[in-house]
């Protein structure tokens, strides 16, 4: 059984989770230079959600970026390796998805990377499509983008 509830941007578990992810990332690609664009942060991030085992651990979190009147893109997406197969990931996606239809956004973007195969084929198993590279993406070779409507 997971919990997924709003969080503060710069809480603890949040804090703590966005780094494990950075550090993960950073090793995949090699480098701390693998993400384009303008970092999220707290005045970017209009939801910041965390999810928690039975015990009350922090096991996930994600966040959505408003991007205009009816989009928002997925940022901080993120489940800790001893989590991962066990449904968090898709709490937390559909969470994001009924937080985003609340706010009035009708297409979710996410940008992962070429080095996130195991991620790639998530959102694809879940209904998200590859598009062209958009925004700060447009052009970067390290970057993939995926877009769903929401119903």
């Amino acid at each position: 059984m997971v919990s997924i509830d709003h969080e503060p941007w710069g809480s603890f578990d949040a804090t703590r989770l966005r780094a494990a992810q950075r550090a993960e990332l950073d090793a995949r690609y090699g480098c701390d230079d693998h993400e384009p664009g303008t970092p999220p942060s707290a005045e970017t991030i209009s939801v910041f959600l965390v999810a928690r085992d039975a015990t009350g651990t922090a096991v996930g979190c994600g966040g959505l970026r408003l991007l205009g009147p009816d989009s928002a893109e997925i940022k901080r997406m993120y489940v800790v390796p001893p989590a991962r197969g066990t449904g968090v990931a898709v709490a937390v996606l559909r969470a994001l998805e009924e937080a985003a239809r609340q706010a009035g956004v009708r297409t979710l973007l996410l940008e992962s990377g070429t080095a996130q195969p195991d991620a790639q084929r998530f959102y694809e198993r879940e209904g998200y499509r590859r598009i062209d590279n958009f925004g700060p993406y447009h052009g970067a070779a390290l970057s993939v983008c995926y877009a769903r409507d929401l119903p």
